[in-house]
């Protein structure tokens, strides 16, 4: 199935995919690769939904309380959220040493595994999986993760970067600290798996009995301790990588007009903003559609997420601006008021008259940096005993 096809890019779409949650069920099966999971990520990370929004949408049709793993897990993304806030481009940077020195990985990914042809089953369906859908269970991506870094001996960096630029859910925060997490640079111990685990929670082409994780826990420690990559022999002719853009090839970037936006109020919607505009705006506002040069030079995506991405910006907006931060500042002095969603993406890219709404967030602020998800949790769910508690819910 296309990415477009198992995700439409609409609101509609993202809302039947809450409708159809069934949170007993994700709370049961979610590990295995053929779960209950909600594959709402794409459309969380690009504001078609908030976390709000989900959990609303869910409890309306579900009884859960807030220990309920449904919540917990919404809790993650807010999390990752959380620790981005605080360390800002330091979430790009090992949180802490890992099992060995930086210098001890390689800082490119090996063709073997961008062309899933390592001869492990469920790394090499991984991969495919990731290229053809956009999209990857997360139990499959901490796998991936886990043979890239502790087994091949690359920099969590250098996958996390690969693969953040195929997912149509790319999240710099989920993605980059997940593979932290998985490292062991940002977790108290690193992550490992073995084929007995791949054959607990994955079909039948994924197992991989026989292949270089076909052992114990204490031998994947062993080599996840050693400074050699284990021994590899590409098989078979494996899979194209599909191209990553920083502009899409079907969609030739416009220049900013000021005539657009002259003395209009205007609404910026950025790949990150796709949700619907406020219901407070001026009447008569203009919705713009903003891709920032300065971003998507340094995160190029597959054309599958620029079409996501575009379809939905398409759907929203009457004009579509490509630009750097100089020639956005430039256009925009005309315009009568300018605002858009904060994100982390793009805050810092935009020029200073553009106002910033805070997104509603689902838990509380926690004012502090915490080090870990649970510490995290226990301190934003402190005295809540009911799901209306949540701030994000009781407005």
């Amino acid at each position: 199935m296309k990415p477009l096809d198992l995700f439409p890019p609409t609101r509609e779409a993202a809302l039947a995919r809450v409708v159809a949650v069934r949170p007993s069920d994700y709370a049961r099966s979610r590990n295995a690769v053929e779960g209950a999971v909600t594959q709402l990520s794409p459309y969380l990370t690009h504001g078609f939904l908030s976390l709000p929004e989900v959990l609303a949408g869910v409890a309306a049709r579900h009884r859960l309380d807030v220990q309920h793993k449904f919540v917990f897990e919404l809790g993650w993304r807010e999390y990752f959220r959380h620790v981005w806030r605080h360390l800002g481009e330091g979430i790009l940077q090992s949180l802490h040493g890992g099992l060995l020195p930086e210098h001890g990985y390689a800082s490119e990914m090996p063709a073997d595994i961008r062309q899933a042809r390592t001869g492990v089953p469920a790394i090499d369906m991984a991969v495919r999986t990731l290229y053809a859908t956009g999209y990857l269970h997360n139990h499959a991506r901490m796998w991936l993760a886990s043979y890239v870094v502790h087994l091949r001996k690359v920099h969590w960096r250098a996958g996390a970067d690969w693969m953040v630029s195929h997912l149509l859910d790319g999240d710099l925060a989920s993605n980059h600290l997940s593979w932290q997490w998985v490292a062991g640079t940002g977790s108290s111990k690193p992550y490992l798996f073995n084929a007995d685990n791949v054959a607990r929670y994955a079909p039948s082409a994924w197992h991989s009995a026989g292949s270089v994780i076909d052992c114990s826990y204490e031998a994947l420690d062993a080599m996840a301790r050693s400074s050699r990559p284990v021994k590899t022999t590409p098989q078979g002719d494996g899979v194209e990588e599909p191209a990553v853009w920083s502009v899409p090839q079907n969609m030739p970037p416009s220049a900013p007009q000021a005539a657009d936006v002259n003395g209009r109020d205007v609404w910026l919607v950025h790949p990150w903003a796709l949700g619907e505009p406020p219901t407070d705006l001026p009447a008569d506002s203009v919705c713009v559609g903003l891709r920032l040069a300065g971003h998507h030079n340094a995160w190029p995506w597959s054309s599958a997420r620029w079409a996501f991405v575009n379809t939905r910006m398409a759907a929203l907006t009457t004009v579509r601006w490509h630009a750097d931060r100089h020639t956005l500042t430039q256009a925009l002095a005309g315009a009568r008021s300018v605002q858009t969603l904060a994100d982390p993406h793009v805050s810092a890219l935009l020029p200073p008259q553009v106002v910033q709404r805070q997104p509603l967030h689902l838990f509380s602020d926690v004012s502090m940096h915490c080090t870990s998800f649970s510490a995290w949790w226990n301190r934003t769910t402190r005295g809540v005993t009911a799901l209306g508690d949540l701030p994000g819910l009781a407005v």
